[in-house]
């Protein structure tokens, strides 16, 4: 990391929101501690496969554009194998912050390999069911927590990856985890982003979707977009692959052909989108 862009993260890091807002309206002061970020990026509960990934993902950066303090109440959704989880639980752990896994039942197994190999540090991250549908009560009360994050899943949502059919959900997840924020919380999302001007098509089946539907989606559920950075883009990624994204690493798709090819890409190119619920 040169040093102006270092001044800059620690500006964001720090500065209100409004500082880097693209949208009016009031919002609130959000301060990322970036030292305890990185130190956390660094700690030794980290898989050596997952510290490899870093170059793509930025997370302590990411983190810190999104104001995660460490006294927040967190609620992950769908963290997968883990891969933020192991940041974010020592991060929140030690500030006296709260970390929640939302997640279907069936989407749990990362985290429970994660609290089996280290119950001090990943015990005390709680379980909620995330979407909830059927007429159920949500396990996370309304106005409760004081972020909500997710990594790569808004495509999965739009593609329709509920086990009982393949609707398309992601306008109920939005407004979900909507309801669960705090007036004033915020919403961060990461996910590959398809170019505007691709098939709309595209978004089913791809693992890519346009910036603009992820904003659509927000914006009905009520949320106001914050600010938006290009930390986690990749402007090598055409995102028109013969296996959609999981052609590129770390899926290599197409195994061993034209595998250098695509490790020289890199990691698909991602929007990374802050949004705030209104105060």
């Amino acid at each position: 990391m040169n040093r102006a862009f270092s001044i800059l993260l620690l500006a964001a890091a720090t500065l209100p929101l409004a500082s880097c807002a693209v949208a009016p309206g009031p919002v609130l002061s959000r301060g990322a501690d970036l030292a305890a970020l990185q130190a956390a990026v660094a700690g030794p509960v980290r898989s050596e496969a997952n510290r490899a990934r870093d170059p793509y993902r930025h997370p302590a950066e990411t983190l810190a554009f999104f104001g995660i303090r460490p006294t927040d109440t967190v609620v992950e959704v769908w963290p997968g194998g883990g891969w933020y989880t192991e940041i974010l639980a020592p991060y929140l752990a030690a500030g006296g912050g709260r970390l929640i896994a939302a997640a279907p039942t069936w989407g749990r197994s990362g985290l429970d390999k994660l609290k089996a190999a280290n119950a001090a540090t990943y015990g005390p991250v709680t379980y909620a069911d995330f979407p909830v549908f059927d007429g159920k009560a949500a396990e996370i009360p309304a106005g409760s927590v004081d972020a909500v994050l997710t990594f790569r899943n808004v495509h999965n949502w739009r593609m329709g990856y509920r086990r009982d059919d393949k609707a398309d959900y992601s306008a109920a997840a939005f407004s979900q985890m909507f309801a669960m924020l705090k007036p004033g919380g915020v919403l961060g999302i990461v996910d590959h982003r398809l170019p505007e001007g691709a098939s709309a098509e595209r978004e089913r089946n791809s693992g890519y979707i346009k910036a603009s539907t992820v904003k659509a989606l927000a914006a009905a559920a009520g949320f106001r977009l914050a600010a938006e950075s290009d930390i986690n883009a990749n402007p090598q990624d055409t995102a028109d692959w013969p296996e959609g994204v999981w052609t590129l690493p770390p899926s290599f798709a197409l195994k061993d052909k034209d595998r250098a090819k695509y490790a020289a890409i890199g990691e698909s190119d991602r929007m990374t989108l802050k949004f705030v619920k209104p105060l």
